[in-house]
């Protein structure tokens, strides 16, 4: 049996789409254990076909080339393969250090020495499960992988108890995204939205997200829940999976909700559902810029910038509480 590691992404979304390429490598009798930074880790501990999880101790940003060489020690003669999954220099360090003698990764930031198979990047956005499951080296089927995660019973009716909860009796919104605010729906609309639900919402999110969260729970008369910061990762997730349905930005826990099937609406702005669809099959996407009747036309998207480089975010201003709503009610009906 190949004894395989792979490195992961450090974005919680990103992670969310490696689960068919890990699902392909499990297949063929591969043993994985993922090397994953903390906040990232429990996206790999609701995929059955992982065997360990390796948490990573570093951060965003830097080579950290003393640290990566320390755990390299650790790791040397412990794996036979490994897939590199971001395309930086310094997450190929570590199996090169590691003296893994398969390395498998997309070509960037001049790491050729580093890997030992290199697949060029493809041109252009592509999608990006596909993208991750090309790693596999098998082409076959490829526009047809659709991530999954796993949760026990127990564990989602553990949090559920905890926050008073009972499985389909409440909504989530996510109302942040870790990439910048050019992806955010208007705290506003979300605050709307969340005075005409007969079913109680929750707020999820990071701590950073929390302001915003704290926000939408005055502006909608205290008819949301502020949870963002307050829960850790695994019990979100649990969270997520429990809730009638879910409505959020195109974001790491938009694709956790579409991983486990949850319905839900996803809101697309300055990025594209091209890209990086939820694919759920109980999902309602709003992109204004697939809008014929919208007027006038949204030719500067997508622009995938972090903020408004035009300063008007019409993209997801103009997109209203009331078609939101709308999809919303489709959403929990599926």
């Amino acid at each position: 049996m190949t004894r395989t590691l792979v490195i992961a992404p450090q974005w919680i979304g990103d992670a969310v789409m490696t689960e068919p390429l890990l699902r392909r490598l499990h297949a063929r009798g591969e043993q994985l254990t993922v090397g994953a930074v903390p906040w990232v880790a429990p996206v790999y501990r609701a995929m059955p076909q992982v065997g360990a999880v390796v948490e990573f101790p570093f951060q965003h940003g830097g080579l950290q080339f003393a640290a990566r060489r320390r755990l390299a020690r650790e790791l040397d003669g412990r794996f036979d393969a490994a897939y590199v999954l971001p395309n930086s220099l310094k997450s190929a360090l570590l199996p090169f250090l590691a003296g893994i003698p398969r390395r498998v990764g997309y070509l960037g930031e001049a790491r050729v020495g580093l890997l030992t198979h290199r697949l060029r990047n493809p041109k252009g956005k592509p999608p990006m499960v596909a993208f991750y499951s090309a790693l596999s080296g098998d082409t076959a089927g490829l526009e047809q992988d659709v991530p999954r995660l796993q949760l026990a019973a127990a564990a989602i009716d553990g949090a559920l108890a905890q926050q008073g909860l009972a499985r389909g009796g409440y909504l989530v919104f996510a109302p942040g995204a870790e990439f910048g605010p050019s992806k955010r729906w208007p705290e506003a609309h979300y605050a709307q939205l969340a005075a005409g639900q007969a079913l109680p919402v929750l707020l999820l999110g990071s701590a950073k997200d929390a302001p915003v969260a704290e926000a939408i729970v005055q502006a909608s008369g205290g008819r949301a829940r502020n949870l963002a910061g307050r829960t850790g990762l695994a019990e979100a997730f649990a969270l997520i999976a429990g809730a009638r349905a879910m409505v959020s930005n195109d974001s790491g826990l938009m694709h956790v909700a579409a991983a486990f099937g949850v319905p839900q609406v996803a809101l697309f702005g300055s990025s594209s559902p091209l890209h990086t669809p939820p694919l759920n099959e109980h999902a309602q996407i709003l992109w204004l810029k697939q809008d014929p009747a919208y007027q006038p036309p949204l030719d500067c998207a997508p622009c995938f910038q972090r903020e408004c480089p035009l300063g008007h975010h019409r993209c997801l201003v103009d997109l209203g509480p009331a078609r939101v709503a709308q999809a919303l009610q489709a959403a929990s009906r599926s």
